[in-house]
This record gives C-alpha cells, sequence and structure tokens, in this order.
C-alpha cells in the first residue's frame, strides 16, 4: 500500500519489451537505499512494482503484459523521468490517501492553464468514480479533485508537487496513469450486488418484522 506521496523521481535507465512483458532498470538516489531489498514493492507512476534486482542505485523490476495494457508504462523509453514512492509502513503518517499501486485506467492531458503560482491540469477518462474534492492519484501521486464532469477532471498542482514529480512536465496529449479512490470502488460494487439480488434491504422495519 502506498499514500500518494512521491518519495524521489527517478530516471529509466533501459526498458525492454518482450514477448512475455518486459523489464525496467531505473536510476533513483533514495535517502535510504539500504533499506530497500529484492522482494520489496516500490510505485513507478503509482505502478505496484517488485524489485527483482538491485545493484547500487539502479533497480530493476518486471512488468507483467496485463500491467502493460492498463498503464502508461509500456511508453517508458531511455532517462524517462518517473514517480517513485516506496511502501507506506504501519506507523507512517497517512498523509495523502490510501493508493494501492493498481491503475484502473489511463487519461489523456486535455489542458494546462497556469493560475498564479499554481497549474490547473485537465484530463479526459472516465470520471464514474471521481467526485469533486475527492481523492485521485496520478501517475502515482494523491491528488484533490479540484473540478469535474462527465469526461473530464481538473486539479490544481502546487509548486512543491510540480517540482518533486513528474507532472511538472506534462504537455497536452501526455498519457498518465489513473487510480480511483479505493472507497469509491467498494462504493460501487456493493450498489451493484444490492442491485443484482433478491435479497431485502436492510430497513428498521425489516429488522422489527424479523423479531429485533
Amino acid at each position: 500500500m502506498f499514500t500518494g506521496l512521491i518519495e524521489a523521481k527517478g530516471i529509466i535507465k533501459k526498458f525492454e519489451l518482450t514477448s512475455s512483458g518486459a523489464r525496467v532498470d531505473f536510476m533513483c538516489d533514495f535517502i535510504q537505499p539500504e533499506t530497500i531489498k529484492t522482494g520489496d514493492s516500490i510505485a513507478l507512476n503509482g505502478v505496484c512494482l517488485t524489485v527483482s534486482d538491485k545493484n547500487q542505485n539502479i533497480y530493476s523490476a518486471d512488468i507483467m503484459k496485463e500491467t502493460l495494457n492498463l498503464t502508461n508504462l509500456k511508453n517508458l523509453k531511455n532517462n524517462d523521468v518517473v514517480n517513485l514512492e516506496r511502501a507506506v509502513k504501519a506507523c507512517d503518517r497517512l498523509n495523502g490517501h490510501i493508493v494501492q499501486g493498481h491503475i484502473d485506467t489511463t487519461a489523456i492531458v486535455k489542458n494546462i492553464i497556469q493560475d498564479g503560482f499554481s497549474k490547473r491540469i485537465s484530463f479526459k477518462c472516465n470520471t464514474e468514480l471521481i467526485i469533486l474534492k475527492g481523492s485521485v492519484a496520478v501517475n502515482g501521486v494523491s491528488l484533490t479533485v479540484a473540478n469535474v464532469n462527465n469526461e473530464c477532471f481538473e486539479v490544481s498542482l502546487i509548486p512543491l508537487t510540480l517540482k518533486d514529480t513528474n507532472l511538472g512536465n506534462l504537455k497536452i496529449s501526455d498519457i498518465v496513469n489513473i487510480e480511483y479512490d479505493i472507497t469509491g470502488k467498494y462504493i460501487k460494487k456493493f450498489v451493484e450486488n444490492t442491485k443484482n439480488t433478491d435479497r431485502k434491504i436492510l430497513t428498521e422495519e425489516f429488522l422489527r418484522e424479523n423479531g429485533f
């Protein structure tokens, strides 16, 4: 699990597509590199990957075909800048929101507007699970939704976020990874299951009829 607070930016050193998936090597100077070991989880542009190899400040991970199909990782190139976050500790503050590293879809950058010291960026994607003032992870960055309609949502980025993540490098038509808030996904599933069942809804009347 992650929080959507990016720890560092990394550089893609090698990205190799194969018939069975892909392998990525990325360089990053984490503050405490000795704490990262083979088998650890790292979110790269919001995608939860497992460290398969480590050589000083170069880390390697394997990417499954399903992940390539669902994310923008298939578009990685050497020297690309990526967002990195290690898995959260149970004792840490949850300063962002609960991010699983399981990408739901991708979005296209539709508009970028300079707004004082901040930037307003709008993205086009399925917004069914996005609500005004709710949380969404864009390339692994926990953000608050500033505006939303049926086909786009907008966020406002402060200078620190623009500097410390790769969102500051975004251009019109760029593709980003999107992870919806897990709470909204659970609620949607619960409502769908309720509609597709013959079971009675739990109400006060139902409880009285059954002796409670």
